[in-house]
C-alpha cells in the first residue's frame, strides 16, 4: 500500500507556524460522572486546567493538547457520557480565548467523535486518537480504528479544517491483533485513511519510543511525524533531529508526575534543552 499523503502541505507548519512543534500536555482532573471525581467545584478543576496551560505557554511552548486524563479508568468510546464533551468543551474555550494558541483534544479512550465535537465547540485545530486504523487490545479491552465513522462525522460538522494525529503502534496495548504487520505497514495505513500527523509511542506514558523505532515510522510515511511519549530533556534534541515535533507531558510536571501541575522550572529546563534542535 502506498502512502498517498503530501508532506508539502505539513499539518505541523499549518497549525503552529514552525517546522518543528513543542506540544504541551493539559490533562484535566476528573471530571463529574468519572470513578476519581470527588465533589470538586467546577470552577476549581477549569483553574486547574488554565494554571497549566498558562505555565506551559508562558515557558515557551508551541502549542497545547487538553486531555481527560483524569477520567481514569478509561471508558470505550460507545461508554463515554455526554458530560465529558461538554465538560472538555469549557476547558477548551477557556483557554483558547485566555492564551489564543494552537490546541488539540483528545478525548479518552480512544474517542475521535467527542474530540471532534469539543474540537469544534471550543476552537481547538486538531484532535488526537490512539487507534485510528487496525485494532489492538487495550487496558479497556477490543479498540478499533475508527476513520470511517469519525471522518463522516467531521464532515456533519463542516469541520474539515481540524486535523488528526494517529498514533502508530499505540501504547497501552497488546498488538497480538496486528502481529503479522510491520510498524512501517501500520503506519502506511493511517495516511491511506487520512491521518494528518503520525504519533510514535512508547509502551505507555511516559516511555519514549526507540529511536530505531522512530526511524521506522518516518521511513514509512511522507506525513509529518511526531514523538507522543516519554519525551524529556536528555532525549529531546535527538528526538527532534529525526522528527517534526513532540508531545510532553510527564517530564514537565513536578516529580515528573503526570497528574502533578506544570512545573516552570522544568518547563525552562526542557526548553533550553530543546532549543538547539529548533534552530533552521
Amino acid at each position: 500500500m502506498q502512502d498517498v499523503s503530501n508532506k508539502s502541505s505539513s499539518a505541523i507548519r499549518e497549525i503552529f507556524g514552525t517546522d518543528k512543534a513543542l506540544i504541551g500536555m493539559v490533562h484535566c482532573p476528573p471530571f463529574p460522572g468519572a470513578p476519581r471525581y470527588s465533589g470538586a467545584a467546577m470552577d476549581g478543576i477549569y483553574d486547574a486546567c488554565m494554571r497549566d496551560a498558562d505555565a506551559l505557554i508562558k515557558g515557551g511552548l508551541h502549542g497545547l493538547i487538553i486531555e481527560n486524563h483524569g477520567d481514569v479508568p478509561f471508558s470505550k468510546p460507545e461508554d463515554i457520557g455526554h458530560e465529558t464533551a461538554a465538560f472538555m468543551s469549557v476547558v477548551t474555550d477557556r483557554i483558547a480565548r485566555a492564551t489564543g494558541m494552537p490546541l488539540g483534544i483528545n478525548v479518552l479512550a480512544n474517542a475521535p467523535l467527542p474530540a471532534f465535537a469539543v474540537a469544534a465547540a471550543g476552537g481547538a485545530g486538531f484532535i488526537r486518537v490512539n487507534q485510528w486504523a487496525n485494532a489492538y487490545v487495550a487496558n479497556e479491552g477490543l479498540m478499533e480504528g475508527r476513520a470511517a465513522e469519525a471522518l463522516r462525522y467531521r464532515s456533519l460538522l463542516r469541520s474539515e479544517h481540524i486535523k488528526v494525529f494517529a498514533d502508530s503502534h499505540v501504547k497501552h496495548g497488546a498488538h497480538a491483533i496486528t502481529a503479522d504487520r510491520t510498524v512501517e505497514e501500520l503506519t502506511r495505513d493511517l495516511a491511506f485513511f487520512d491521518a494528518d500527523v503520525v504519533i510514535a509511542t512508547g509502551q505507555r506514558t511516559g516511555n519514549s519510543a526507540t529511536l530505531e523505532e522512530i526511524d521506522q515510522v518516518g521511513t514509512a510515511t511522507s506525513l509529518p511525524v511526531v514523538v507522543g511519549s516519554g519525551v524529556t530533556p536528555e532525549n529531546v534534541a535527538s528526538i527532534l533531529e529525526r522528527t517534526d515535533g513532540v508531545i510532553v507531558a510527564s517530564s514537565l510536571k513536578e516529580g515528573g508526575v503526570w497528574w502533578n501541575p506544570v512545573d516552570p522550572v522544568r518547563v525552562k529546563t526542557f526548553m533550553e534543552a530543546a532549543a538547539p534542535a529548533l534552530q533552521p
